[in-house]
């Protein structure tokens, strides 16, 4: 990777991102963390280097569209990342993939290759781990403050149940890693729900 250009990114996405004081989920150190865990799958499915840079700055930059609007946003966060990207001369072939791998995390949308399933399984991975609940609880609380809603407790576990079980990893190194953590989640909401 070429640790010049990702320096001068991760400076560019905590200078959007540090202003989002209501966001208690989707902030900077999620896309550092979403990088990270990345970098850990791509290791683990063997890879080539060349791709790495790409699934990197794909991962700093996926939230980045919280900067302009909440909802209906998905073409932004591509547009942001290509507009920055072209401005630092990065070669346009490589931007074209990254602007693919940030529009993959869309819930909806499923991958296309490996690479997508990577990114998607590391956006996804701060969910399903043991720090599951508390990492629900700031995207509960940032959507309120951001919806100007209330949620109540029992639609919201309602709300995390159905995800859960509703969501799959894709690549096999999280199959492998995560499911078991998962099922446990499932099974202390569906304990929750019950009680």
């Amino acid at each position: 990777m070429n640790e010049k250009i990702i320096s001068w990114i991760k400076k560019y996405v905590n200078q959007m991102m540090w202003p989002l004081e209501d966001h208690y989920y989707h902030q900077y150190e999620h896309a550092l963390e979403v990088a990270e865990r990345s970098l850990e799958v791509w290791k683990k499915e063997w890879l080539p280097e060349e791709e790495l840079e790409l699934l990197y700055i794909a991962s700093l930059f996926h939230d980045v569209w919280f900067v302009i609007q909440y909802d209906n946003n998905e073409i932004i966060w591509a547009t942001i990342a290509k507009n920055y990207l072209k401005s630092i001369l990065y070669p346009e072939d490589k931007i074209k993939i990254i602007e693919e791998l940030i529009i993959s995390t869309t819930l909806e949308i499923e991958p296309k290759n490996l690479l997508e399933k990577i990114i998607k399984d590391a956006d996804m991975d701060n969910l399903w781990r043991v720090d599951f609940f508390e990492k629900w609880e700031k995207l509960k609380h940032e959507l309120e403050l951001i919806k100007k809603i209330k949620i109540l407790d029992p639609d919201w576990s309602h709300y995390s149940l159905n995800l859960l079980k509703s969501h799959n990893f894709y690549t096999n190194t999280w199959i492998n890693e995560r499911n078991l953590i998962k099922s446990e989640n499932i099974k202390i909401l569906e304990n929750k729900i019950n009680n």
